[in-house]
């Protein structure tokens, strides 16, 4: 093969895309992670931690303690710990830059919004409660919107193909 031929390419290569980032799920610079994105990622763990610690909590209390009804805490405490799983994935996907962890990040802030305002109705200590869970998901929502944080991540809109 003279210097002048060039091996046939693909239909993927030949568009300007690799097919590396997108089989994968990776962001085409996964070695480069912005501040933002370990941000959200840092705002996503601490919620995922704070799911744990109440659905331990409440099944402890559920199986140790006197409530109520024991069925219904031994079961809202497994819930939460299984709640837990998905602010925690997504944390570890944003923290290792990967594609797909932004949709689990964003579902989670939103499914955190009419929680945090139950809890602001509340008239208890719970308000606090209320009022941090609110700051911090629009914190970590924004932080998921940003552009530079899209970019990062290879996420494009709509009809941006690369």
């Amino acid at each position: 093969m003279s210097s002048e031929q060039t091996p046939a390419q693909s239909p993927a290569q030949s568009a300007g895309r690799s097919a590396g980032p997108e089989s994968t799920g990776t962001a085409p610079a996964a070695g480069e992670r912005p501040r933002r994105l370990t941000y959200a990622a840092a705002l996503a763990a601490l919620e995922g931690i704070a799911l744990v610690a109440a659905g331990g909590w409440i099944l402890a209390l559920g199986l140790a303690g006197s409530p109520d009804d024991r069925q219904q805490a031994v079961t809202g405490g497994i819930t939460l710990l299984v709640l837990a799983l998905l602010p925690l994935l997504a944390a570890r996907g944003l923290w290792q830059v990967r594609r797909w962890s932004r949709g689990p990040a964003v579902i989670t802030q939103i499914l955190a919004l009419p929680v945090a305002y139950n809890l602001l109705q509340a008239e208890s200590v719970a308000i606090g409660a209320g009022i941090a869970l609110a700051v911090v998901s629009v914190t970590a929502l924004v932080l998921l919107v940003n552009p530079a944080t899209t970019r990062a991540l290879g996420i494009t809109g709509p009809g941006r193909a690369e």
